[in-house]
């Protein structure tokens, strides 16, 4: 029960990072059930049926504060889940020797991408144009199949590539993301359930993680209002690195003091990204209060730290900020 209870905050607390930065509730999860000692498609099989339930209350939730991207949502949901269904149906098939390693590196990778991609501000273009279906149907594809192979990636993968796009408000990637998520762990759940059976979902588990979602789900939906990502995003980066790393090295049955120079320069990097997070996050706000007292000064200081010089009549790219009236307080 003590067990369950700690799971059932671990999905509270994921379900409050998805919501708000549109990724990660698969990948905390799925490597809590890791560390706990689960086996890997069954860990990933039993986050996707929680999934289900969460994804359904984040989606309404997002729709109703005005979050969502009908027609990304139409464009992208398809194609990930098929690549739900393959990942589910490959990763069923592989042993639990050979499973570990794969899903923990999967986890390992988004993590690190986490690190890299939150550490950095992220330039917006609203006069871009509408994201197109070749984009959105490959992208769904890739991380549909990423996701239910590592436990978690729909967001990591999706989410990321949305807002580097800059054709879309950061909450609507978000929403957009979560709210298609839902056809996504379906797909993914429906081919767990062919390839493990009834037996390789642990519903003690499922039900932990759905009870500690729906709880978070509508209050995340609030919080990617206001709460700002960045640190959020290098923070969670570095937990998912860190823990995954420990199965790599045990895979690898490296030794000696291996690990600990393997920890130490790991942690290193991750006090970098989150002090780079710091200094963009301080910058940003800086940017929005000169912005905002002199705005005609403010633009050019934006354009040329954004390194790029817009020529008479050229759309200058916005940076995503923090708490701005269009979008949540995210500066991914």
């Amino acid at each position: 029960m003590r067990k369950l209870l700690v799971i059932a905050l671990v999905g509270l607390a994921a379900q409050l990072v998805d919501g708000s930065l549109g990724m990660a509730y698969g990948l905390t999860s799925s490597t809590l059930l890791l560390l706990a000692g689960v086996a890997p498609a069954a860990a990933s099989a039993s986050v996707h049926l929680a999934e289900i339930g969460t994804t359904l209350a984040a989606g309404t939730a997002h729709w109703r504060f005005g979050n969502v991207d009908w027609r990304v949502v139409r464009r992208i949901a398809l194609p990930g889940a098929l690549g739900a269904f393959a990942g589910a149906t490959f990763l069923s098939a592989l042993s639990t020797e050979s499973a570990a390693p794969w899903m923990a590196a999967i986890l390992f990778t988004l993590g690190a991408y986490l690190l890299v991609r939150f550490s950095r501000p992220l330039r917006r273009n609203p006069a871009a144009g509408r994201l197109r279906g070749r984009f959105l149907g490959p992208l769904g594809l890739v991380a549909g199949f990423v996701d239910a192979t590592g436990g978690g990636g729909w967001g990591p993968v999706a989410t990321p590539a949305l807002l580097v796009s800059g054709r879309m408000e950061p909450r609507k990637v978000i929403g957009s993301v979560d709210t298609s998520e839902f056809v996504v762990a379906s797909a993914a759940s429906l081919g767990f359930l062919i390839g493990l059976g009834t037996e390789g979902f642990l519903l003690p588990i499922v039900l932990a993680l759905l009870a500690g979602g729906l709880i978070a789900a509508p209050i995340a939906a609030w919080l990617v209002r206001i709460v700002p990502a960045q640190l959020l995003g290098a923070a969670v980066g570095g937990v998912i690195v860190l823990t995954n790393a420990r199965v790599l090295m045990r895979a690898g049955d490296l030794g000696g003091p291996v690990p600990v120079i393997v920890y130490l320069l790991l942690a290193a990097g991750w006090i970098t990204a989150l002090t780079l997070a710091v200094r963009v996050l301080l910058r940003t706000r800086r940017e929005r209060a000169l912005a905002a007292t002199h705005p005609t000064e403010a633009l050019p200081r934006t354009a040329g730290e954004a390194g790029a010089t817009a020529a008479p009549g050229q759309a200058t790219a916005e940076p995503v900020t923090a708490g701005s009236a269009t979008g949540p307080r995210t500066e991914h």
